[in-house]
């Protein structure tokens, strides 16, 4: 029974930070603002770490079934 929830949230999870990843890195390719009035250098960085973390617990999740 606890399968179908941790089977949903780690797709949620992955699919949040492969969007987030892929929407990030197509942002700072063009050069347009990743976060709207926030220094790319501070946006870029927390951007993908929070991407990154996404991924790792989409991870983990599937790990743990």
């Amino acid at each position: 029974m606890e399968s179908g929830p941790a089977i949903f949230a780690a797709t949620v999870f992955l699919l949040f930070g492969t969007a987030l990843l892929a929407w990030t890195g197509a942002r700072a390719r063009h050069g347009a603002p990743v976060a709207e009035g926030v220094r790319p250098s501070v946006a870029v960085p927390l951007a993908l770490l929070a991407g990154a973390a996404s991924l790792a617990l989409g991870a983990w999740c599937l790990a743990r079934l």
